[in-house]
């Protein structure tokens, strides 16, 4: 059975945005790994985990976060395409950043987690569920190797749509996993573009250093 298919009931009263905050004023800590988010996620792990490292490049962020938060998403999307409970490389469980980092990045993530919380609701499931849940897998698959090549404009699209697949298998909507299916096409559309306008680019230049 996936992970996602396991959740408790009791543990899937308490809202996403309310665990990651508190984890994040959890003052016992001075760093958060993304161990620790494993741990307290629970069932809930993958897929949570994969809103966690995917929406924060909708967002500002510092050059290089793409490629930093991408890693994690490879190994969660492959497991989600396999039906596979959560699991991360010890290399990558390490990984910590200040309990006081981690706040203020939960800061400016939960006002928008909160608002589709808010939102979300189970309706044609279908979508969210198996054997449809394993090709989500393999979209964010495809969105999380995106993510960690330095392609400009070749993160937002992809994060927001893992951001809404995440989401939307998280509380079995499937109107989310339809928006983020287009959202992938689109991102992968325009990524595509932006690559081909570079390749393209790159040969004109080459063939102007020639001559």
């Amino acid at each position: 059975m996936p992970m996602s298919e396991a959740s408790d009931p009791a543990e899937r009263k308490v809202a996403l945005s309310a665990m990651l905050e508190a984890l994040a004023h959890d003052t016992g800590r001075d760093r958060i790994a993304v161990g620790d988010l494993l741990a307290a996620l629970g069932d809930r792990a993958l897929v949570a985990l994969m809103f966690v490292f995917a929406f924060p490049n909708v967002l500002p962020t510092p050059p290089g976060t793409s490629s930093v938060l991408g890693a994690p998403l490879i190994f969660l999307a492959l497991q989600l395409s396999l039906g596979q409970r959560p699991w991360l490389p010890a290399f990558i469980a390490r990984r910590s950043m200040a309990r006081t980092d981690f706040a203020a990045l939960i800061r400016r993530v939960s006002p928008w987690l909160a608002r589709a919380e808010r939102l979300l609701r189970p309706r044609a499931a279908w979508l969210a569920l198996p054997p449809m849940e394993f090709l989500v897998g393999l979209v964010c698959l495809l969105l999380a190797l995106i993510l960690v090549l330095p392609i400009p404009l070749g993160n937002v699209l992809p994060a927001l749509a893992i951001s809404l697949l995440a989401l939307g298998v998280l509380e079995r909507d499937g109107l989310w996993v339809a928006a983020g299916l287009v959202t992938a096409a689109f991102g992968v559309a325009v990524v595509a573009g932006v690559v081909l306008a570079m390749v393209k680019a790159a040969l004109l230049l080459l063939a102007s250093i020639i001559r």
